[in-house]
């Protein structure tokens, strides 16, 4: 079997059709269907049948479908590391949620890399029902992002940073320093950041506690941009405490006196089980759970440009 074989088998698995398997791989349906013929002859097994909605595995198929990702994850890995061995460098695959990658992982990379001079960090920004395919198929080393209800038993969890969410406003608006009732902010214009679209986000629970409908949201391209448009508008939203600390000290912004105002969440790094991981997901684990790793988060200055390498990722929101 070959990896290009393995991959057309996967993108079936996980689109449940040739048709979407050979728009992702950018070939056409005949070559998808002549790569699973091939493994079908050489393992001797049907892999799946066309069910009246999508395909049906067999139990073989099921098999395959999660080893050859594996496969593939191993592969590119070894490739990665026969490189890196070539040039003297290691590179850690660092995926986190939006708000993470705005506001803790910049001090955590700097910190972390300047403790190795031969380590670069590629940081790229997912929702976390993405994290565990991902490091199933060895796309990332860590995933960092809240503590999701479900995970698979094949990860790691090591949770190590707690924060808090805050409802605020503009100085002078209506309901700045006023005690209201969840309800009551239901009408307003909520100024959101990109976690308010993520699943198992603490934005998205708090504004879906509240019930706010959607079409008083608006979403910015970051927190940060949401946050400098409070201050400046008569709308209200959600900051992290220790990022907006200076801003509530000066009054720029207002905690809003509701009940279910402030929440609390934790960050969680989500790793494969040790005798999986890179050497670098290892140490970075040990690490992130460190007072001075803490403190580089929370009031950490940036990475630096040498060894930061941030994965192209451009979202527009309307």
């Amino acid at each position: 079997m070959t990896p290009t074989q393995l991959r057309a088998f996967v993108a079936v698995a996980r689109h449940g059709s040739v048709k979407d398997a050979a728009e992702e791989l950018a070939v056409t349906e005949a070559a998808v269907s002549g790569h699973v013929a091939a493994l079908r002859k050489e393992l001797d097994d049907p892999l799946f049948t066309r069910a009246s909605v999508g395909i049906a595995f067999t139990p073989g198929g099921l098999r395959l479908a999660s080893r050859a990702s594996e496969m593939l994850g191993l592969r590119d890995r070894t490739v990665r590391e026969v490189s890196e061995a070539g040039r003297g460098r290691r590179l850690l695959r660092l995926v986190t949620t939006s708000m993470f990658a705005e506001y803790c992982a910049p001090g955590l990379i700097q910190l972390f890399t300047n403790r190795a001079s031969d380590l670069d960090v590629e940081l790229s920004v997912q929702t976390t029902d993405e994290f565990p395919a991902l490091l199933a198929s060895r796309a990332v080393d860590v995933a960092i992002g809240p503590r999701a209800p479900v995970v698979s038993d094949e990860l790691t969890r090591t949770p190590f940073l707690k924060y808090q969410m805050t409802i605020v406003t503009g100085p002078a608006t209506a309901v700045a320093g006023v005690r209201v009732r969840p309800e009551a902010l239901r009408d307003e214009l909520w100024l959101l950041g990109p976690s308010a679209t993520e699943p198992n986000s603490l934005t998205r629970r708090i504004v879906e506690s509240i019930g706010v409908p959607e079409s008083n949201q608006r979403i910015f391209q970051s927190h940060s941009a949401a946050v400098e448009e409070i201050k400046r508008s008569r709308g209200i939203g959600l900051a992290v405490t220790f990022a907006a600390a200076d801003d509530l000290a000066a009054g720029r912004l207002v905690r809003i006196d509701v009940r279910g105002g402030m929440q609390e969440g934790i960050w969680t790094a989500n790793a494969l089980p040790n005798h999986s991981a890179t050497a670098s997901a290892a140490e970075l684990l040990r690490f992130i759970t460190t007072p001075r790793a803490t403190q580089a988060m929370l009031h950490g200055e940036g990475a630096t440009i040498g060894h930061f390498k941030p994965s192209i990722h451009v979202t527009l929101w309307s």
